[in-house]
């Protein structure tokens, strides 16, 4: 798992959507996602990735939070590296940061995930 690769994905999507600022993330156990799924969004199960809106500024975009567990099974559900998991996590949490939500919005985060999704591809 490369932090500076987590980064790079992070600064390069961020540039490509016009936002700037901090995100932290969080790689974490299934237990902690659990637990804040449960408590922020009702669901008392394990998930792949949280995201936590900041406030923006110096205060920074926000958190992702994202279960290394559930990582690893994805990947090896999806053919892919554990890294390329994590990418597209920590990207997808970028995105509800960024205020979009595939769960409502008619399939615009689905579309910009995609895109951003192939400009990873062949950056190792």
């Amino acid at each position: 798992m490369s932090a500076p690769r987590l980064r790079r994905v992070l600064r390069d999507a961020g540039r490509t959507l016009r936002a700037s600022g901090e995100v932290s993330v969080v790689l974490a156990g299934d237990g902690l996602l659990r637990r804040l799924n449960r408590d922020y969004r009702g669901r008392d199960r394990p998930t792949d990735v949280l995201s936590f809106p900041g406030a923006g500024g110096e205060e920074g975009l926000g958190d992702v939070v994202i279960s290394v567990p559930t990582a690893l099974r994805n990947a090896r559900r999806q053919g892919h590296t554990v890294q390329q998991e994590l990418d597209i996590l920590a990207l997808h949490g970028l995105l509800h940061i960024l205020g979009y939500d595939h769960e409502t919005d008619d399939g615009t985060m689905d579309r910009l995930e995609r895109r951003l999704r192939r400009g990873l591809q062949g950056r190792a």
